[in-house]
C-alpha cells in the first residue's frame, strides 16, 4: 500500500491568506494538532497549535507566522511504512504528501496509517494487537483482562497513552497471545469497549517486526 492510497480527502490545506482563528477552528474540527500550509500548491510546512497559542499569534494572518516541518513529508508513491516512520520521528499527527512535481498532494493522518498497518496481510503470526479508546474513569486492566481470559487468551502486555482524538479519553494498546481476535472483540464490544484498531504481529520478517515495534512506540508516546 502506498501513500496516495491513504490520503484523507476530508482535511484540506490552509493558505497564507487564512487566519490563525481559522487554523484553530479546523484543528478542532478535524481533531489534529497540525495542518499543512500551501502557496500555489507549494508546501510551506505545518502550522501547529503551539505556533498559534504559545506564541500569541491569535487572530493574525498565516503570512505573519514562520512554519516548521517544511522538510517533513513523504512522496505519493512511497510505502505507507515510510509514513509511519515520518510520523513517529517527528511526533506529528498528519503527514503531508507531495506529488512527482514536489507539489502538495494531500495529508495522511496517523489513524489512517494505523488502520493500514492492521490491514496488511503479511502481518499475521505470533500474536494480536487491539487498541481501545475509553474514558479514563472506565479504565480497569483487571476487568479487561477477565474479558480476554474468558475467551481462552491472555494479555501479554498493555500500554496506556492519551487519545489524541479526545482529551478526555485514553488509548489502551493490548498485546494478546492469539491472532484470532474475533471472539475477544465481540466480548469487549458487548461490554461497551470501543475498538479503534486491530492487527497481528509477525515473527517471520525482521523489517515488519521493526516497524511493528515502531508503531507500539508511537502508540505509547
Amino acid at each position: 500500500m502506498i501513500a496516495e492510497e491513504l490520503i484523507n480527502p476530508m482535511i484540506p490545506p490552509l493558505k497564507l491568506s487564512d487566519s490563525t482563528e481559522k487554523a484553530v477552528k479546523w484543528m478542532e474540527e478535524f481533531r489534529v494538532n497540525q495542518l499543512p500550509v500551501v502557496k500555489n500548491r507549494h508546501y510551506l510546512g505545518l502550522i501547529t497549535e503551539d505556533d498559534i497559542i504559545e506564541k500569541d499569534h491569535n487572530y493574525q494572518s498565516l503570512e505573519n507566522i514562520k512554519f516548521g516541518y517544511d522538510d517533513v513529508y513523504v512522496m505519493y508513491n512511497q510505502h505507507f511504512y515510510r509514513v509511519m516512520e515520518v510520523a513517529i520521528k517527528n511526533k506529528i499527527q498528519v503527514v503531508p504528501v507531495l506529488d512527482e512535481h514536489q507539489e502538495f498532494y494531500g495529508v495522511i493522518t496517523v489513524n489512517d496509517t494505523i488502520a493500514a498497518f492492521g490491514q496488511m496481510s503479511a502481518l499475521q503470526g505470533q500474536g494480536g494487537i487491539l487498541v481501545l479508546s475509553m474514558p479514563e474513569r472506565d479504565y480497569s486492566l483487571s476487568q479487561i483482562s477477565r474479558h480476554v481470559e474468558s475467551n481462552d487468551a491472555k494479555i501479554l502486555s498493555a500500554y496506556v497513552s492519551p487519545d489524541e482524538m479526545d482529551p478526555y479519553k485514553i488509548k489502551l494498546t493490548l498485546k494478546i497471545n492469539t491472532t484470532d481476535l474475533t471472539r475477544i472483540i465481540a466480548t469487549l464490544e458487548r461490554f461497551d469497549y470501543r475498538i479503534i484498531a486491530q492487527f497481528q504481529e509477525t515473527s517471520d520478517n525482521q523489517a515488519d517486526k521493526d516497524r511493528y515495534d515502531l508503531l507500539l512506540k508511537y502508540l505509547n508516546m
